[in-house]
């Protein structure tokens, strides 16, 4: 199978293209050789398959980044039949000295030139036909966000594999330059009038920060306004298809064989399920805010403050991405030449609030507190988990020096069509079902069997495995508020955090608005704001630990990024409960 490499500088739509080519079949896979997971595909061109390979957006072949490694390793020992170089059409002109060191590779190229929709508002034209004659390469213009071109881009890529390698002379920087200027007309006045509007407001010294933080409050307040009627019909559904279909088809089972299925398989993945509109809907406006450019701009207005923290404004963007997962968070700090820097990046990234913890708090919040307050709550817990990162890089950056300039690619504004913001909500279910079926099973049925077993003890009592656990770490858990149930949900959160909402549907022994009704019997808000401050903090979940141990190669590293934010958070939700009890039992009895 023949293999196509899509390369390019950040921000110049490669992702967009990618998506727009494999739609929802794209993996992501481990490259031998290379240690690094890369995403990939597989393409029906013509009449052949090929492999597609989404390589990292870098700057320079000749760079000592992690990502730079990764696109030089590739190309130098992984076969490659074309590479399809992206480029942005209106900002072509720092683009070329990449373009000429893939060019010098030898590998044949086909050179997309991306966002033409741009270009043309701009009043930019580019020679297609002279263009390509002089750089002796094939060309297609298109605008991959918009669909544009696309049905003659699958013909191109067609005849560039079909054709012979090339054996013109290469190329020099100055040739290409040349070539680019004399086909491209570019009119004395072309700017971003819009982005540089909007720049002079949302890039203000002064109101800038707190405009960002009154955006992702807005946010908030939309997904709870939006998602929690969705949410309450998802769990009535759900509900209904168990006492409806289920229990009749499963009437015949052993109990015991009932009580796994219904019991502990269903209950535990359909009370996770009934939260998937509302994680959709984060992810849809947390995608359209990252679309349209403005978190490139949050992270220039942080630099100023992250540095004072021995981080910057890169690591901002780290700590936004991981709040869809950590994991490629952790691996983008490779794009940080600094070693310091990284590993105090890696260190605080964990402290983001993932998608795995938002179902978490979205439950919680939703059981234990109002409509007019959740959005407030949930909020909180956004700020606390960037606190907590300022709070590490303070203690850790006498340890992990930076000693790296900051350097931030800043895009006009871009709104996203449906169909991005359609792949992003697709991506977020398919990414949680995925999760679903590596995590969830397997943590609610240990969870089942532990509040089940030894046979002839009370489901979810004292005297089951999961009760004796309980009671056992009680004596370290309850001055933070957190019972013998919620402490069998936080060991198993230890796995996947996914996992914590479902085990609660097992240890009551209710799902939907019954466990909610359980949760609100059991359970203060003071105890529920105290587990989920200790869920915010505390260690992260086995992948996240593993993609830690990959990345720095360093056991101690690996060992202080688990021991660090179970500390913290036992002391900082020891210090809220304790504080939250006094107050309420001093002002309000």
């Amino acid at each position: 199978m023949k293999r196509v490499a899509l390369l390019g500088m950040p921000n110049t739509g490669k992702s967009t293209l990618f998506n727009r080519l494999t739609g929802s079949h794209a993996k992501v896979g481990n490259w031998p050789g290379l240690t690094v997971e890369l995403m990939n595909a597989r393409l029906i061109v013509g009449d052949q398959v090929v492999r597609l390979v989404d390589l990292p957006g870098i700057y320079d072949l000749n760079g000592f980044s992690d990502d730079e490694r990764v696109v030089t390793n590739f190309l130098d020992t992984q076969q490659t039949d074309l590479i399809i170089f992206v480029l942005n059409t209106s900002q072509y002109e720092r683009q070329l000295n990449l373009l000429s060191q893939v060019m010098a590779k030898g590998i044949p190229l086909l050179l997309v030139m991306n966002m033409v929709d741009e270009a043309s508002a701009m009043g930019i034209t580019v020679d297609v036909h002279g263009l390509s004659q002089k750089l002796n390469r094939p060309i297609h213009l298109l605008s991959a966000k918009y669909g544009q071109g696309m049905e003659r881009l699958l013909p191109a890529i067609r005849q560039a594999i079909s054709s012979c390698p090339l054996n013109d002379t290469p190329l020099t920087q100055t040739d290409i330059e040349q070539a680019f200027q004399t086909s491209i007309n570019v009119p004395a006045q072309a700017s971003h009038a819009l982005t540089e509007k909007l720049d002079r407001v949302l890039l203000h010294p002064v109101f800038g920060l707190p405009l960002f933080f009154a955006v992702m409050l807005l946010l908030f307040e939309g997904v709870f306004a939006i998602g929690k009627p969705l949410q309450d019909g998802a769990a009535w559904l759900l509900a209904a298809f168990r006492t409806v279909a289920l229990e009749p088809l499963c009437a015949n089972l052993p109990v015991l064989l009932q009580g796994l299925l219904l019991d502990g398989v269903y209950n535990g993945l359909g009370t996770v399920a009934s939260f998937v509109p509302l994680i959709v809907l984060f992810f849809l406006f947390m995608g359209i805010v990252e679309d349209t450019g403005y978190l490139s701009r949050a992270a220039f207005l942080m630099d100023a403050l992250m540095s004072k923290f021995g981080l910057d404004g890169r690591s901002f963007v780290m700590l936004l991405m991981g709040f869809g997962c950590n994991v490629p968070a952790l691996m983008g700090t490779r794009v940080i030449r600094s070693k310091g820097l990284r590993y105090l990046t890696m260190l605080t990234i964990p402290f983001s609030l993932c998608s795995a913890r938002m179902q978490v708090f979205v439950f919680f919040i939703a059981a234990i507190f109002t409509a007019d307050q959740a959005p407030w709550v949930l909020f909180s817990l956004y700020v606390i988990s960037i606190l907590m990162a300022i709070l590490t890089s303070l203690l850790f950056k006498r340890k992990y020096i930076n000693n790296d300039a900051f350097v931030l690619e800043m895009p006009p504004y871009r709104f996203p069509t449906v169909h991005q913001m359609a792949t992003t909500s697709r991506q977020e279910v398919k990414h949680f079902l995925n999760r679903a079926t590596r995590f969830i099973v397997i943590g609610v049925v240990m969870v089942w069997v532990l509040t089940n077993f030894p046979q002839g003890a009370a489901p979810g009592s004292v005297d089951t495995w999961a009760g004796h656990m309980g009671q056992w770490l009680q004596p370290v858990l309850q001055p933070i508020g957190i019972n013998p149930e919620l402490t069998i949900a936080l060991l198993f959160g230890f796995i996947a955090k996914e996992i914590v909402i479902g085990s609660l549907a097992i240890i009551y022994g209710q799902e939907g608005g019954a466990l909610v009704h359980a949760i609100t019997q059991h359970i203060t808000w003071t105890q529920a704001y105290s587990f989920m401050l200790f869920v915010l903090i505390y260690t992260p979940c086995v992948s996240t630990i593993a993609t830690i141990r990959n990345e720095t190669k360093s056991l101690s590293f690996t060992a202080l990024a688990i021991a660090w934010p179970l500390v913290a958070a036992w002391l900082i939700s020891l210090a809220f409960y304790q504080t939250a009890t006094y107050l309420q039992m001093t002002y309000f009895h």
